[in-house]
This record gives structure tokens, C-alpha cells and sequence, in this order.
């Protein structure tokens, strides 16, 4: 018998069209029929609450392109959290990727399903809220449906993802059709004095992007599948120009339209500001938007399902979370177990979980280790200047996206201390913390050879090569 075993390889199965929609697709989810009123209230201008989601769309373009040089010097999946790994140790690579499996990735998708079963019961509940348990509980069968699809087949996930990318894009497309027919139409009393009111705080400035960028959120998520990429030197940057560009350009145009049909009054006091604009621009047709909310938050939720479960995989393959975790399905080639064990953390925060929260805590956590892997991409361009870059920017982008992370690390925090602050920072601490016996010395590995094999036989998978 020859010793070597056959090992299995992620299929590169998605290109330059299927990129865009991962990304568009990702970041045009809940965010952008979510976020606006609350971004306003914080803000408290029309006019300022324009300059901050411009200023987002910025900081994510140049975040981004950032993640395109990362991407093309180290060519494999895992978003952050491989790029950590190379630069900054084991130590901080386990420290993300144990607040992400367990709480970053769990409440992005916990939020995005909360907003999309929001939108599906709207419709029935016009005079009054509706029932939190219902809404929970749809909420839990978008996540079951969506890990369902992740699991059975890449091919048809990315399907999905691009037919829900354009229902987003045509129900923006409404939106800003609707608003621009009532700015011809001489309706532009919201936007005299159009800055009076600002709040000009650390804080509120801090939740404002916050909010914004909880909308953008998917900028990243191309890096995280770079093994499943076809030619990821030139599709990556250019899926990140295409994708970001269009995006940022749809939001703006989108907000102008909202703040062109509703008082800044009527946005702030909004549950549900597309079904609001909706009701005041279409009328009887106003339920259309709900469903258009509904079918965006959804294609975004299977974005975050695609790349998410790609980190605990590419955790468990480098020995950080458990092998089971690294392998794919026999002959689907998916990384079932990863989706699977991806899907009850997210449940499980879906339980005590309310949207508001879960944004500021997420957008904290998130920046922190962007602002740590970025630090990441100044340390190769100066210690390792020699590696094969077919993507390069400038060493000034990434040192201003780590100016402006620290700010949004800080300011919430030295502005108007919040003690949920601490518990999330004393959380990511916490990595270190289970880091050294279970990692570094590898405490208690009989039982866990023992339920791998188990589940490997029960999942029908095995374990996997680099794609490179």
C-alpha cells in the first residue's frame, strides 16, 4: 500500500462576475435599509450624515485596495486572519480568530438575519411591532436555509448570490429613481440649513461610522475565499475597484432619495426606512420594498455564510480550532463541518442578541484586527520588500487606515465609556488566555482524535491541500 493519501482540494470555481456579486452582494444587505436612521439620529444632520457615508465609502476603498496588495503577496484563503498569522504570530492570529468564530462572524450574520426577518413580518404588522419571538424565530430559519444551500454545492451558493445581487441593485435603482423624479420636482426643503443640528463629539461621530460601516461590511470578504478565486492577482483588485466603487456611488444616491421624500424627523423615528419611503412614494406598492429589503438582507446573509465558514476552515487546517473543522465533504467539496459549526454559534447569538448592539460591538471588534492587519502590510513593505507584489499601493494608505482604525477604536470608548466595552475587550484578551494550553501545549488531544473520526465518518469528509 502506498502511504501518501489522496487529500482534497477547494474547486476554483468563482470569477471575476461572481467576485463582484461576493463582495456588492455582501456589502448591499441589511446595512443600507437599516442603518440610515440611526446614523442620522446620532449625527444629528442630514448634511453631516452625507459626509460620513462618503467618508466611509473612502475609508473602505482604501482599506480595500490594501487587502488586494495582502491578497496577491499571500495567496490564501482566510481573510485577516491568515495575513495575521504571517505577520504578527500565532498568539494574535488564534486571538482573532477566537473572537471571530465565537462572536464576530456569529453576530454579523445574527444581525443580518434579525434585519431580514424584520422586513419578511413588516407587511403583516403595520399598526404595531411585531412579536420578538417571531421574529427570532424567522430569523433562525433564514440561517438554516442559507447554511443548508453553503453546504450542499459552492456552484449554486454563488448562483444565489448573484440573482439576489440583482434584486438589490433594482430595488436601489427604485429608490433612487423615485428620489431624483421628487428633487426635479423642486422638493428640496430637507436639505436648507442642511448642517444645523450637528453633533460634533468623539462619540457620536465614532457610532455614526459605526453605523456606516456596518453597510459597507463585506468590502473584505473576497480575501477570505482567495483559494477559490480563478486568477486572484488580476480578479481581486479588480473586483475590488468595480464592486466598492459601485456600492459607495448606489449608497450616497440612496440617502440623498430618502432624505429628498422623508423630513429628517420621519427617518430618525423610522423602524423600517425603505418600507417608510415606500409607503410615502408608491403607495399601494409600498410593500414592495419590504420584500426588497427582505431578498438583500438574504443575499447578504449567504455571502457572510460563504466566506465565514472559509475562516474556521482555515483556522482548523493550521491547527488553531479542531481538525474536524479543516476538512470538506467527499464529493461536494464543500466545508460542511466549518458551516455547520458556524450555524449553532450563530443561533446561539441570535437568542439574547438585539441589532442595535450587536452593530456598535461588531464594528469595535472588527476594526481592532483591521487595524492590527494592516500594521501587518506595512511590516512586509518595509522588512520584506523583496516578495512578488502584482498589486501594490502606496505605504501611506495602509498607515492613514490605521490612524483612522485607532479613532474608531477609541473614541466610543474615551468619549462615553461603556461597560460592554471591557467585557468585549477582556473577550478578545481571553484568546491569549486559552491560546497557551490548549494550542501551545495541547491539552486534552485523545478525545478530540477520538470525536473527529466520529464526525469524519458520520459528515462523510476529509481533510484538505492548500490551493495555492
Amino acid at each position: 500500500m502506498d502511504d501518501k493519501t489522496e487529500k482534497l482540494n477547494l474547486k476554483r470555481e468563482v470569477g471575476l462576475v461572481g467576485a463582484v456579486s461576493l463582495i456588492s452582494g455582501t456589502m448591499i444587505g441589511s446595512g443600507i435599509f437599516m442603518s440610515p436612521q440611526t446614523l442620522l439620529s446620532t449625527i444629528g444632520s442630514p448634511g453631516a450624515s452625507l459626509v460620513v457615508w462618503a467618508c466611509c465609502g473612502l475609508l473602505v476603498i482604501m482599506a480595500s485596495f490594501c487587502y488586494a496588495e495582502l491578497g496577491t503577496v499571500i495567496r490564501e484563503s482566510g481573510g485577516e486572519y491568515i495575513y495575521i498569522l504571517k505577520t504578527s504570530g500565532p498568539v494574535m492570529a488564534f486571538m482573532l480568530i477566537f473572537s471571530s468564530v465565537l462572536f464576530v462572524r456569529p453576530a454579523g450574520v445574527a444581525g443580518i438575519s434579525l434585519s431580514f426577518a424584520q422586513y419578511v413580518v413588516a407587511p403583516f404588522y403595520t399598526d404595531c411591532p411585531p412579536p420578538l419571538l417571531l421574529v427570532k424565530g424567522m430569523a433562525a430559519v433564514s440561517i438554516l436555509v442559507i447554511a443548508t444551500v453553503n453546504c450542499l454545492n459552492v456552484r449554486f451558493a454563488m448562483k444565489i448570490q448573484v440573482f439576489f445581487m440583482v434584486a438589490k441593485l433594482l430595488a436601489l435603482v427604485v429608490i433612487i429613481i423615485g428620489g431624483l423624479v421628487m428633487l426635479i420636482r423642486g422638493h428640496t426643503e430637507n436639505f436648507e440649513n442642511s448642517f444645523e443640528n450637528t453633533n460634533v463629539g468623539l462619540n457620536p461621530i465614532g457610532i455614526a461610522f459605526y453605523q456606516g460601516l456596518w453597510s459597507y461590511d463585506g468590502w473584505n470578504n473576497l480575501n477570505y475565499v482567495t483559494e477559490e478565486l480563478k486568477r486572484p492577482e488580476v480578479n481581486l483588485p479588480r473586483a475590488v475597484v468595480i464592486a466598492i466603487s459601485l456600492v459607495t456611488g448606489l449608497y450616497l444616491l440612496v440617502n440623498v432619495s430618502y432624505l429628498t421624500v422623508m423630513t429628517p424627523k420621519e427617518l430618525m423615528s423610522s423602524s423600517a426606512v425603505a418600507v417608510t419611503w415606500g409607503n410615502k412614494v408608491l403607495g399601494s406598492w409600498g410593500w414592495t420594498m419590504s420584500v426588497a429589503a427582505a431578498l438583500s438582507a438574504f443575499g447578504s446573509l449567504n455571502g457572510t455564510f460563504f466566506s465565514g465558514g472559509r475562516v474556521c476552515f482555515v483556522a482548523a487546517r493550521e491547527g488553531h480550532l479542531p481538525d474536524i473543522l479543516a476538512m470538506a465533504h467527499v464529493s461536494r467539496l464543500t466545508p460542511s463541518p466549518a458551516l455547520i459549526f458556524t450555524t449553532v454559534v450563530s443561533l446561539l447569538v441570535l437568542i439574547p442578541g438585539d441589532f442595535q448592539s450587536i452593530v456598535n460591538f461588531f464594528s469595535f471588534t472588527a476594526w481592532f484586527f483591521y487595524g492590527i492587519t494592516l500594521s501587518g502590510l506595512v511590516y512586509l513593505k518595509i522588512k520584506k520588500p523583496e516578495l512578488p507584489r502584482p498589486f501594490k499601493v502606496p505605504i501611506i494608505l495602509p498607515i492613514l487606515v490605521i490612524i483612522v482604525a485607532i479613532f474608531l477604536v477609541l473614541a466610543p470608548i474615551l468619549d462615553n465609556p461603556q461597560i460592554e466595552y471591557l467585557y468585549v475587550s477582556l473577550f478578545i484578551l481571553s484568546g491569549a488566555v486559552v491560546y497557551v494550553p490548549f494550542i501551545h501545549f495541547k491539552l486534552c488531544p485523545g478525545l478530540l482524535t477520538k470525536l473527529t473520526v466520529f464526525l469524519q465518518l458520520f459528515l462523510e469528509v476529509a481533510p484538505t491541500e492548500k490551493n495555492l
